[in-house]
C-alpha cells in the first residue's frame, strides 16, 4: 500500500509539471503588443521574486510598464485597499482585518502562494556561541518584557556581551509573522530595536556589530552567508534545525518556514496586459524563486495556483470564519 501512495504521488507531480509545461504562457507577438502600466507594493521579501519576474516580462512585453515598491506587507496592503496598486506582495496571509477593508471597499482579491520562504535569525560571525536559539530565547530577547540587555541575560553560561537588536518594521509581513510565533499576536516587541523595511539595511546592522541579531527573509541570508551567520532553531520536535532549501520545503525548519504570496485586484486582472503578467508569473514563480534564493513549491502546488486563477477564485484560504489565521502544511490548507 505504500508503494501505491509513492506511485500516485509521482503520477500527480508528472501529470502537473506536464500540465505546467503545457499552459506556460508564451511571450509571443501579442504579448509584444500589450500596453500598460502595473502598480506593484508590499513585501520586501517577495520584492526580489517579483522584480525578477517583472524584469524578464518586459522583454517580451516593452511596452509594458511594471513598477515594484517597498513599503511592506502591511504598508502594501493599505495602498491595494486604496486602489493604488494592481499587485500587493505579501510575506504572510492578508489578515481578515485587512480583507474586511477590502470587502467595505469593493475590493475582490485573488490570493496566490508563490514559493517557500525561511525566516531567518542571523547573528554577527564572530559570535560563536550561540550555536542554537529556542522561541523562549527569542522571546527573552525580543520581547518588550524581558529586552535581554546582554547575551548572558538569555543564557547563564554566554558572555556579558551587549545584544544591539535588528529587525523590520511594523509594516512588515515577516515582522507580523516574526511576532506571532514568538510573542503571540497581541505581543509587544522591545522599543530599542532599530527597524528597517529594507532588509539590506538589517544586513548590515547586523555585519556591523558583534553582538546583533536580525531577522529577515531566507534569500537575504543565503545572499550574505559571508556577512552574517544563521543561528539553528530549535523546532516544536526539539531538534535545533537551520535554514536550507531542504529543511524550509520539508517543513523541518519549524515554526519559521512559510508560503509567500501575491495578491491581485479582480478589477485589475481584466486588464490584457495584467492577465498576461500573472500567467506568466505563475509559470516562472518556481523559476525565478530559486534564482533569488528562496524554495520553489512541487510542481502539484502550482498547478493549484494556476487552476485557482484560472478560475479566478478570490478570497483567501488562510484564516477561518473568525479571523484566526489557519497554519498547517500548504498543500493541506491551499485546495
Amino acid at each position: 500500500m505504500q508503494h501505491l501512495r509513492h506511485i500516485s504521488t509521482a503520477i500527480l507531480l508528472i501529470a502537473s509539471a506536464s500540465l505546467l509545461a503545457a499552459t506556460a504562457p508564451q511571450q509571443d507577438a501579442a504579448t509584444k503588443n500589450l500596453k500598460g502600466s502595473i502598480k506593484i507594493d508590499g513585501s520586501s521579501t517577495v520584492y526580489p521574486i517579483t522584480e525578477a519576474v517583472a524584469e524578464e516580462f518586459r522583454k517580451g512585453a516593452p511596452r509594458v510598464r511594471p513598477t515594484v515598491g517597498i513599503s511592506g506587507t502591511g504598508g502594501g496592503f493599505k495602498r491595494f485597499q486604496a486602489g493604488e496598486t494592481d499587485i500587493s506582495n505579501a510575506s504572510r496571509p492578508i489578515k481578515k482585518s485587512e480583507s474586511d477593508v477590502c470587502a467595505k471597499l469593493g475590493i475582490d482579491f485573488l490570493e496566490l502562494p508563490i514559493a517557500f520562504d525561511g525566516l531567518s535569525i542571523v547573528v554577527h560571525p564572530k559570535n560563536t556561541f550561540a550555536d542554537k536559539l529556542t522561541i523562549e530565547n527569542l522571546k527573552t530577547i525580543f520581547s518588550a518584557t524581558s529586552a535581554a540587555k546582554t547575551w548572558k541575560d538569555v543564557r547563564s553560561d554566554w558572555p556579558a556581551t551587549p545584544i544591539k537588536v535588528y529587525m523590520p518594521g511594523t509594516d512588515s509581513g515577516t515582522f507580523d509573522y516574526f511576532r506571532e510565533v514568538v510573542l503571540g499576536k497581541d505581543g509587544k516587541v522591545r522599543a530599542d530595536a532599530s527597524v528597517s523595511e529594507d532588509d539590506n539595511v538589517l544586513v548590515r546592522g547586523v555585519a556591523g556589530n558583534e553582538g546583533s541579531i536580525g531577522f529577515f527573509g531566507c534569500a537575504y541570508y543565503f545572499e550574505n552567508k559571508d556577512a552574517v551567520r544563521a543561528v539553528s532553531i530549535v523546532s516544536p520536535k526539539g531538534d535545533a534545525v537551520l535554514p536550507t532549501r531542504d529543511t524550509i520545503e520539508g517543513g523541518t525548519y519549524a515554526p519559521f518556514s512559510r508560503p509567500l504570496f501575491i495578491y491581485v485586484s479582480a478589477k485589475s486582472a481584466a486588464k490584457p496586459e495584467i492577465a498576461a503578467f500573472i500567467g506568466y508569473y505563475i509559470a516562472n514563480a518556481g523559476k525565478y524563486a530559486e534564482e533569488v534564493g528562496y524554495v520553489k513549491f512541487p510542481d502539484a502546488i502550482y498547478a493549484r495556483v494556476k487552476a485557482n486563477w484560472d478560475a479566478r477564485r478570490v478570497g483567501s484560504q488562510f484564516s477561518d470564519a473568525d479571523g484566526n489565521a489557519i497554519l498547517g502544511a500548504l498543500e493541506s490548507i491551499y485546495k
